[in-house]
């Protein structure tokens, strides 16, 4: 192999790099010389050779995680994919690399190392076929990226050719190629006309293909949730269908059914919400068979999200000027710049950007271009025409089905009560998780971030440096113009605002010289939690009651309290003068200006009801008793012994209350759905749970209630053991456990913990083990890699171990047999913080521990079966597991509690003899 050599083809010339190729696997690294020579090392002496020459890899980061090295120069093969094929994705493996382009993938490292020579080859060609302007976009961006050090630059230009000519920005201005969202007349006001369970149940029909085998219980399914199809009676009375869904009833399009015949039939949108943003892309995927046609999906279905998940193209502009000055972000930024010409929305987190670009070139790097503050300036940006935002809403307001998440609807139905738009109809799937949604977004944190965060907003940069952190006044100085009484206004918030808390105020809080009331109030704060908690030395977040302030705190909270209502008054009379010129100039005022002008009064609310207001109501109580309704404690947020933030915070005891009030009165129907609404403990009438984790139970009317059964034999095709010789308290007896079971199953195994301590003294001690078995380990908080990435490669390995905390628990969808084995550390009862302690008082006591940690489990485990010919062992490593818990998993499975070696003899048996007779069918 020379690979000095290079290669001619008709659009250019293969150039490439002479460099060794490094494949790490387990606790080896197989080298491929620049001669065509392979040799496999230890870790450690790959270690040393990387500081020689960059070698060509897969996840620079990630291979120097595993190396146990700081990152180093390198080839990584995921810059040169990223930039030939923007806005595609790939497993970030050497698997995942080669199968991308089309080439075979290997288990054997050796073949993996002469694969991303292949790979590397195959990209350069491709992008030696590019032609006309795409070609000089490449040229372009590739020769700014290679002034600022990109290793790839000369292989590229010899592919795609010297650029052309330069302009203003190097070419990185790939914006001027979007396209602009066109305006549309205002919509006609919607329908109301039902939909039957037979057009359900024919729509699903017709959706399944006539081929689709017989699902008795999506069907019925489908047929029940087109009850909140239909017209409400009265006012605050919602037809709403709490359904829970046994794993494999195929709910998602249960409810698309009726759900896209409503919006047809009425000439409205349908917002289908999740919690996670791994759901919403499922549904968006589930989506292709209502709308075969890609351009008829991209009218009719639109994926809807925050505004930090979005690129700014302003902020993208703004970050491409200081880059003369940046050479180390223009790497990063001339792969963003390929993205934009190909991405579909501009979503960069969970959409098209690939998230293992975003670790690669700094996620805070990559994530600073979104509007992730509310400083957008709307119609008085260059880039309004073509916002990904703003086309994004207009989409939304002409689709049939929006793909939303929970704190999107919650946020948007809390700032906008009174506005029309709003929904009217939801389907909220992972209903479970509507609880969690609600306390996050109904909470007011009066702490040092947000209060900072509020600063910035207002006041804008305090930096002397260039920043596209745009105060209001530079956002609304323009709309406001001469009128002198809004002028005083913004001038007035502006400087209150400044006595807020800046930059650097965790320093001077912790050293006790604030700077202002604000910062003040956190000094004495601090006090009190480190005077009161337990373990003021701890390396996480501590916390202390509310209440029985020491004699500092109340004239701070006075003071404070006048600093926010000299904010909040200004902030309401510019927002008068803002409404005031709607009026006053309705004739002269453009759409767009009328759309920016009504943006900045929803921005001005959002601030002065959501977190003033709030703020306030607390520190005007703080000599009253918290009123029943809340529960308010202090806390020092902290990880890893660092103080991240602190201040006092409130959170409703039943947050579903004011989701009741804000989003299921006002609408007319609403789609509650889950696997693990209702609590299996409960008799089998009883909806208890699932009413109070929803919000039901603030309705007038009862909502209509169905359980379908998952049509899976859970006795035949799971087992779930608890073992009962293994302490849970003892590390090495837990990673002994780990260890062994996963060597039995063979990989497939998700090892799921209860604190990410626990996780990592795990990893540590099985890391070297399984990788002499064979076996790759990936983990969260460990890899560099996000938790959506890690759940993409193990659902692609097969046998592979992925080691994770709750967010893997709850979004984790693995079909087949990469997931064959869950081991879960111990019991996972709720964290017993000062919230929970108030909850569970008004809850039931005890009762509500036990059906938290049940629900828990039961999520869980059913991650094991997602299809009809999954099988697979629960674990448990907690002998204390108390018998009243084993509700939590079906009726007909027998709970067996063994030692450890029986628990390993069984899952390695069990696991074996269903896959001999699955491989038996197959073969027949």
């Amino acid at each position: 192999m020379n690979q000095n050599s290079d290669r001619h083809t008709p659009g250019g010339e293969i150039k490439l790099p002479n460099v060794p190729v490094l494949v790490a696997s387990g606790d080896q690294v197989t080298w491929l010389s620049t001669e065509g020579e392979i040799e496999t090392t230890s870790l450690q002496e790959a270690a040393v050779r990387i500081n020689k020459t960059p070698p060509l890899v897969v996840h620079r980061l990630n291979i120097a995680r595993r190396l146990g090295v700081n990152p180093f120069p390198a080839f990584d093969l995921l810059e040169l994919f990223a930039f030939t094929h923007p806005a595609e994705t790939c497993l970030p493996t050497a698997r995942g690399l080669a199968k991308a382009v089309g080439l075979t993938p290997s288990a054997d490292p050796e073949e993996q190392a002469l694969g991303l020579f292949e790979a590397m080859n195959t990209l350069l060609l491709r992008l030696t076929g590019l032609i006309d302007n795409n070609r000089k976009s490449a040229a372009a961006i590739a020769m700014v990226m290679g002034q600022a050090g990109w290793n790839w630059a000369p292989s590229v230009l010899s592919a795609v050719g010297m650029p052309d000519s330069k302009s203003r920005f190097g070419g990185l201005d790939t914006w001027t190629g979007l396209s602009e969202w066109p305006d549309f007349a205002p919509e006609p006001p919607a329908d109301d006309i039902a939909v039957s369970e037979f057009e359900a149940r024919a729509r699903l029909k017709e959706l399944l293909g006539d081929n689709a085998e017989s699902r008795p219980q999506q069907a019925d399914f489908s047929a029940m949730t087109s009850h909140a199809f239909v017209p409400r009676d009265q006012a605050e009375t919602p037809n709403i269908v709490l359904a829970e869904a046994g794993t494999g009833t195929g709910k998602t399009l249960g409810y698309i059914s009726p759900a896209s015949i409503w919006a047809e039939k009425n000439g409205v949108a349908v917002w289908i919400s999740t919690y996670t943003k791994n759901l919403q892309r499922q549904i968006d995927d589930e989506l292709d068979r209502l709308y075969p046609s890609s351009s008829e999906k991209s009218e009719k279905a639109v994926v809807r999200k925050g505004r930090e998940n979005y690129l700014c193209l302003l902020n993208f502009e703004e970050a491409l000027q200081g880059g003369a000055a940046q050479k180390s972000e223009q790497i990063s930024l001339g792969l963003v710049a390929r993205w934009i010409s190909a991405t579909r929305d501009g979503d960069m987190v969970g959409g098209d950007f690939p998230s293992w670009l975003m670790e690669l070139e700094g996620r805070s790097r990559i994530t600073r271009l979104a509007d992730r503050r509310g400083e957008c300036i709307f119609s008085a940006c260059s880039h309004y025409r073509k916002c990904f935002i703003e086309k994004s809403t207009r989409k939304s307001r002409k689709a049939d089905i929006v793909i939303a998440n929970h704190a999107l609807v919650m946020i948007n139905a809390a700032t906008r009560p009174d506005d029309p738009n709003l929904p009217k109809r939801y389907v909220f799937d992972e209903g479970h998780h509507l609880f969690e949604a609600a306390d996050s977004a109904f909470a007011a944190h009066l702490t040092g971030q947000e209060t900072a965060e509020l600063r910035r907003w207002i006041a804008g940069s305090d930096t002397g440096r260039k920043s596209r952190m745009r105060g209001l006044e530079n956002r609304l100085s323009d709309l406001i113009g001469e009128d002198e009484e809004g002028k005083e206004a913004l001038q007035q918030a502006v400087q209150a605002a400044r006595k807020l808390p800046s930059e650097g105020w965790m320093s001077r809080v912790r050293e006790g010289a604030p700077n202002g009331p604000m910062e003040e109030f956190l000094v004495h704060i601090r006090g009190q939690v480190l005077a009161r908690c337990g373990q003021p030395d701890s390396p996480y977040s501590v916390e202390c009651p509310a209440g029985e302030f020491t004699p500092e705190i109340l004239p701070s909270a006075k003071k404070l309290d006048s600093a926010l209502k000299a904010l909040s008054t200004p902030l309401t009379s510019l927002a008068k003068t803002l409404l005031k010129k709607l009026d006053e100039e309705a004739e002269e005022l453009e759409t767009a200006t009328r759309h920016r002008i009504d943006a900045a009064v929803q921005g001005i609310a959002r601030r002065n009801n959501l977190s003033i207001a709030p703020w306030r109501a607390v520190l005007k109580g703080l000599e009253d008793p918290t009123p029943d309704k809340f529960v308010d404690w202090l806390a020092i947020d902290r990880i890893g012994g660092r103080d991240l933030d602190l201040g006092y915070y409130r959170s409703y005891i039943d947050p579903t209350e004011p989701f009741a009030e804000t989003i299921l009165k006002p609408s007319h129907g609403v789609v509650i759905t889950s696997a693990t609404l209702r609590d299996n403990y409960e008799d089998a009438e009883s909806w208890q749970s699932a009413d109070m984790r929803t919000g039901a139970h603030h309705l007038v009317l009862p909502p209509a209630r169905v359980h379908l059964a998952s049509p899976f034999d859970f006795a035949k095709q799971t087992k779930v053991i608890v073992v009962t010789d293994v302490r849970r308290d003892h590390m090495k007896e837990v990673s002994a456990a780990y260890r062994e079971l996963c060597i039995a199953s063979g990989g497939g195994a998700l090892g799921l913990f209860t604190a990410i301590w626990r996780l990592r003294a795990v990893h540590e001690n099985i890391r070297a083990p399984l990788a002499a078995a064979g076996l790759d380990l990936y983990a969260q908080h460990q890899d560099a890699l996000d938790t959506s990435t890690l759940v993409d490669i193990f659902r692609e390995e097969e046998n592979s171990v992925l080691l994770g905390t709750d967010a893997v628990r709850d979004g984790v969808d693995v079909p087949g047999r990469s997931l064959r084995l869950i081991v879960f550390d111990r019991m996972p009862w709720p964290r017993p913080d000062l919230k929970h302690k108030a909850r569970k008082k008004a809850f039931g006591g005890s009762r509500y521990d036990d059906k938290l940690t049940r629900l828990k489990l039961k999520q869980a485990y059913g991650r094991l079966l997602r299809r009809e010919d999954d099988f697979g062992v629960f674990v448990l490593l907690d002998s204390m597991m108390p018998s009243r818990l084993v509700s939590a998993f079906p009726p007909e499975v027998e709970i067996q509690r063994l030692g450890l070696k029986d628990a390993i003899t069984l899952t390695r048996n069990f696991i074996a003899e269903k896959e001999q007779a699955i491989s038996k069918n197959i073969i027949g």
